[in-house]
């Protein structure tokens, strides 16, 4: 769900994405990408032929309906932060 969320509002790289989410291992980051691609959620785009490829990530419009639930979660978790004392702006 965090990756869904981070790329809800625009395509990332791998190292945009290892960046925002300093918490998840290289291995975990790369086998939930693979998951969520198979899933239909995200895209992986390959430009290039010969390394150094440049790979992009980026929600389907089946990821994309899921936005407004990562926003409900996101609302509701923020209410509750408030409501005891703590506020969190973004998922990281």
């Amino acid at each position: 769900m965090v990756i869904l969320y981070h790329l809800k509002d625009s395509s990332k790289r791998y190292g945009e994405l290892r960046k925002e989410m300093p918490g998840i291992t290289e291995m975990t980051l790369s086998l939930q990408l693979k998951q969520l691609e198979e899933c239909g959620l995200i895209a992986r785009q390959v430009y290039g032929e010969k390394p150094p490829v440049k790979v992009v990530y980026s929600l389907t419009n089946f990821g994309k309906s899921f936005t407004p639930v990562l926003d409900a979660i996101l609302n509701w978790g923020n209410e509750i932060a408030a409501q005891k004392g703590e506020y969190v702006k973004s998922i990281t």
